[in-house]
């Protein structure tokens, strides 16, 4: 895996060259190969996962993180198919698995395996993604608990994400074709396709199939800007073609072959692995992406113009953008189903409503009360606009194209069930858009 600032991240040829040395975890080089580490390593792209605002509740931590920068290797390490076995003995199916080199299985009878060995692609780099903590899964994905921002402990609960649930193939030249496909590879370098797995022989004589849970794949029209809308949700097979979605996630009958449509990632494709949704951002399009210093200008205007409690007349002040989870007491809140700001206060319950809903003072309208929180995660805004919406009923704050944007994309939620929900902390959106306007007291307005 090559993670963003790392020194693998620069090419091959410039390693061999290099002459340096090591002080504290830095290279130094010396003067005559100072041009060689000036040249950028070529970026992929980034995946982000939805719910995690920025980083992990317990921070981002070697593979385990919210988010993945994507980087051309130092030597090509992806694969391509190459030879295919028909089996009829579990003996020889085991012989050729064990040969060290990758390969897929499709067991079609007890008596009857077929086998698809692959050999290097010196073309392009491959990524694998997956719950499982094994070296060869680059970037590890645990299931998201909606509005908690953090993950579930495979040890404490079931996952439903796969160990080995996809892979990432990046071609190594212009334009950097990036392609999704169902499955991983396991320690043995198998993917393994049980008896109850959906499988079945191509026209062209190939096999293909489907991973238990799947992989979703949606493209959004019109890519990753402030004029996007949503695409529909696919299923993408172990060999990288599209289907419609089963009856269920886990329905051994396929859908019908979408052969308009490929499994190439576009800026903004979203990725469904069962329990996680995975954001693609291409290197073009982080370009642009607001940054967080620039969502930091953003928070210091909003402060700037000293907002105040309409009631009790206190200034208020959005918490900076590493402040997350502790509400401070000049944060502002919003009363959801008006969007009337205001500083904390402990009137307005309505004891029939269970303490949940409070009355707005400035229009009487019941609904919940919550703090304002702004979204961090820049990869997730669709452009720099002021932060002026807020998503319903979690109160995380961005740009108006970006609520928008969001709270139309329904995200798959269980074995067929679809819901949209907030991209900062993966709360389910509620009301009749899932977002309201932001009515501040003084300048703002």
């Amino acid at each position: 895996m090559v993670l963003e600032g790392s020194a693998e991240a620069v090419s091959s040829h410039s390693l061999t060259l290099r002459r340096t040395c090591v002080q504290n975890g830095r290279f130094y080089p010396s003067a005559g190969d100072s041009l060689l580490l000036t040249k950028k390593p070529v970026k992929y792209g980034e995946l982000i996962v939805l719910g995690y605002n920025g980083s992990l509740a317990n921070g981002d931590k070697g593979r385990h993180r919210s988010r993945l920068a994507l980087y051309k290797r130092p030597k090509a390490n992806g694969v391509k198919p190459d030879v295919i076995h028909h089996i009829s003995t579990p003996l020889m199916s085991k012989a050729l698995s064990d040969r060290g080199q990758h390969s897929i299985s499709y067991t079609l009878s007890r008596s009857h395996s077929v086998i698809v060995e692959y050999t290097q692609d010196g073309e392009t780099d491959m990524f694998q993604i997956g719950r499982s903590t094994e070296s060869m899964i680059d970037f590890v994905v645990t299931d998201t608990t909606p509005g908690t921002n953090s993950s579930v402990d495979g040890q404490t609960a079931q996952s439903t994400i796969s160990r080995f649930a996809c892979r990432v193939i990046c071609e190594r030249n212009p334009p950097y074709t990036a392609r999704i496909y169902a499955a991983g590879f396991d320690a043995s370098r198998n993917i393994f396709l049980g008896e109850r797995a959906a499988k079945w022989r191509t026209p062209d004589g190939l096999m293909d199939g489907l991973t238990t849970n799947g992989v979703l794949v949606m493209h959004p029209n019109g890519g990753f800007s402030e004029d996007s809308t949503p695409g529909v949700w696919r299923e993408i097979s172990v060999c990288g073609n599209v289907y419609a979605l089963r009856d269920s996630r886990s329905a051994q009958q396929r859908g019908k072959l979408v052969e308009m449509e490929s499994n190439i990632l576009e800026d903004g494709s979203l990725i469904d692995l069962c329990g996680a949704t995975l954001l693609w951002r291409t290197s073009e399009g982080l370009l642009r992406t607001p940054t967080l210093q620039q969502l930091e200008l953003l928070r210091q205007e909003v402060n700037a113009a000293r907002p105040q409690c309409p009631v009790g007349f206190s200034t208020l002040a959005f918490p900076s953008l590493a402040q997350r989870g502790m509400v401070e007491k000049q944060q502002p809140w919003v009363y959801i189903n008006c969007g009337h700001v205001h500083g904390f206060h402990n009137w307005g319950f309505r004891k029939e409503k269970g303490g949940l809903e409070r009355e707005c003072p400035m229009c009487r309208r019941l609904g919940p009360y919550v703090p304002l929180w702004l979204g961090c995660e820049a990869g997730l805004y669709l452009d720099a606009g002021r932060p002026t919406h807020a998503f319903c009923p979690c109160g995380h704050v961005c740009s108006a194209k970006t609520v928008q944007y969001w709270s139309q994309i329904p995200l798959p939620h269980g074995t067929h069930a679809f819901h949209a929900a907030c991209p900062f902390c993966g709360t389910w959106l509620t009301g009749q858009q899932g977002f309201v306007r932001l009515i501040f007291q003084g300048p703002l307005d």
